[in-house]
């Protein structure tokens, strides 16, 4: 399941897994290299389930020999004590039952981390090929769903290595010595009757099972939709509020759940559908071996004991053959549940590095976009032939209305898009060439919406440089001005933010985002509307952090509110893609183009006697 084993498939929602390439995916977790304490419980588990299978055949051995004892003391006509033969046989069935428990539970205890180990790794493999998609995928994903996918995987990976693989081969075992006591005490007949039972039950079983395929995957749908539906909701809590609309989403998410309270009815309607069916099956063969074994006591052929014998190593055999169908089945059901996560991971990253990607080298940190093309939709082309360079140590903004283009930029520096036609590169680097982290790892981003972790407030500044000390952190608050009213917090720089920061104010969550950008350190700044959500008053003391963390940094601010920029070193005004105007701000204003109209209109809508 790992990448070099990922299923073929282009984009598929849900990828029709083949069980031999989820077996042979599979199979080093069973056996997991460089984990000799997972092998050694392996090996010590497996020999716990043989020892088991052989009591398990051995018991009735016991049972018969008690019968047999205890018919002839009732065939005496005085009455006699209860003699040491009979109560050995008796306490050595009760042992023999006892010791099956034992065994079972002692390769059910060692073989627990092997399988929870397998899941660790397969989901900590699914987190890090989702981290490594597009941003263009996780625009089209909902989060609800994917947490939903990965969650019933994780169980199915379970399933599969505990059933598959360790319990399989000596269900089959016990078969074949049951098969072989029958063939030798009681004759082939018996033998014919058992395999024309298994044959039927395995039949019935395959069949049944593909049938409910079909239906498992509706519930499935069904569970993704209720999941994303929720989460979504549960997102967007304040909304809701705002709009009254409670009412709206619980009948929204009525309707969901009445889809998946339909499909998982038909599930386990047909699950009981088929456990009778394999019930119903092997009780008939069950009868006619023990009308069999019934003639056979009246001819004198059997002893009584040889009868209880057959009807206990019978009623033993219904538990491998209830479990090889309950293997298939539940096998067919993990197939069905590893389906979306393996349409997930058969989606290669849309954007990856090229053969022999060397690391970024910032010298100066100039940045140059050359003839840059770009387009969501080929039928839709965003950026058109842009062309403009940030000098090292200098700030540049991109203004402009709505639509214009101006995130589009941001977000091809950091190459979370390809190109269509032309290249940016810093210091003469091609980004196309170089490692996306160590592009990433140079370039600071201050965006307009900041989400932050549901953790605190130091875990949230700390993330610009994980390895920072304390010292580090706080120096970095400090250059941001927000220290003063983290200080002022009850527990301080250990408060929790909320979901997204939400128990934050957008000035302090842009704050926070400020300090762990100067964390990070980077020689390049980008500034995305950082200020563009926020009231005048905190717009103009953000602004003052973040005029300190530019300073000597390349910078590229993309802005909305044009007070912001108005000291930048070039101004460039985008407008449907194209770059119409360039120039300081004075300059700019005496051209009387696109950019002084955006200025006298913010002017007006503002109120603000901001001088020209």
């Amino acid at each position: 399941m790992r990448r070099k084993n990922r299923l073929n498939g282009t984009d598929p929602e849900q990828e029709v897994v083949d069980p031999v390439s989820v077996f042979r995916s599979l199979l080093p977790f069973a056996w997991p290299e460089g984990r000799p304490d997972l092998k050694i419980r392996i090996i010590i588990a497996f020999a716990a389930l043989l020892a088991a299978k052989f009591v398990t055949v051995a018991v009735p051995f016991a049972y018969k020999e008690a019968v047999n004892a205890l018919d002839q003391l009732y065939g005496q006509s005085e009455i006699v004590a209860l003699g040491l033969v009979p109560i050995a046989l008796i306490l050595s069935y009760g042992f023999g039952r006892i010791m099956m428990i034992v065994f079972n539970a002692l390769r059910d205890g060692l073989f627990i981390r092997v399988g929870q180990n397998a899941v660790r790794s397969i989901s900590v493999d699914a987190f890090r090929h989702l981290h490594n998609l597009s941003l263009r995928f996780h625009l089209e994903r909902r989060t609800g769903e994917l947490n939903r996918v990965v969650a019933r995987a994780n169980t199915a990976i379970e399933l599969i290595i505990r059933m598959g693989v360790l319990n399989f081969l000596p269900t089959v075992l016990e078969l074949f010595l049951v098969f072989s006591i029958f063939a030798v005490m009681f004759g082939w007949e018996y033998v014919a009757v058992l395999l024309l039972t298994l044959l039927a039950y395995i039949y019935f079983t395959i069949k049944a099972s593909d049938w409910r395929i079909d239906i498992r995957r509706d519930m499935n749908n069904a569970d993704n939709e209720a999941g994303s539906r929720s989460v979504d909701s549960l997102l967007n809590y304040e909304t809701i509020k705002y709009f009254g609309n409670e009412e709206m989403e619980a009948t929204r998410f009525d309707k969901v759940m009445a889809g998946y309270e339909k499909a998982a009815s038909r599930t386990f309607i047909s699950l009981g559908v088929l456990n009778a069916g394999q019930a119903a099956i092997f009780t008939i063969g069950l009868t006619i071996c023990m009308l069999m074994a019934a003639q056979g006591v009246v001819s004198k052929q059997f002893t009584l004991g040889d009868f209880v014998m057959i009807n206990a190593l019978l009623i033993q055999l219904q538990i491998p053959l209830n479990f090889l169908g309950m293997v298939y089945r539940e096998i067919r059901q993990a197939l069905v549940d590893l389906e979306n996560l393996f349409g997930l991971l058969a989606k290669y990253p849309e954007i990856v590095d090229v053969p022999g990607a060397k690391p970024l080298e910032v010298t100066e940190g100039e940045i140059e976009f050359k003839n840059v093309k770009f387009a969501y939709d080929p039928k839709r082309p965003i950026l058109k032939d842009v062309s403009f360079v940030v000098p090292a140590g200098k700030m540049t903004a991109i203004v402009g209305p709505s639509g214009a283009g101006k995130s589009t930029i941001s977000r091809a520096l950091f190459r979370f898009y390809d190109l269509a036609s032309g290249e940016i590169t810093i210091d003469g680097q091609d980004i196309r060439r170089v490692t996306q982290k160590s592009l990433r790892a140079a370039i600071g981003m201050v965006p307009q919406d900041t989400v932050l972790f549901n953790e605190t407030i130091f875990y949230n500044i700390a993330y610009g440089r994980p390895d920072a000390s304390r010292e580090e952190v706080l120096e970095a608050s400090r250059m941001a001005q927000i220290d003063g009213f983290i200080n002022q917090l009850p527990d301080g720089y250990d408060t929790h933010v909320g979901e997204r920061g939400l128990k934050l104010s957008g000035g302090e969550k842009q704050r926070v985002a400020i300090a762990r950008t100067i964390l990070k350190g980077p020689p390049i700044l980008m500034l995305d509307e950082a200020t563009s959500a926020l009231d005048s008053f905190t717009e103009k003391e953000i602004q003052g952090a973040l005029d300190q963390v530019a300073r000597e940094r390349t910078t590229l601010v993309i802005a909305h509110r044009l007070s912001t920029v108005i000291h930048a070193d070039e101004i460039l005004v985008l407008s449907k893609g194209q770059i119409v105007e360039r120039g300081r701000h004075e300059a700019l204003i005496e051209k009387g183009g696109v950019y002084a109209d955006l200025w006298r209109q913010q002017r007006e809508k503002r109120k603000e006697d901001v001088p020209v």
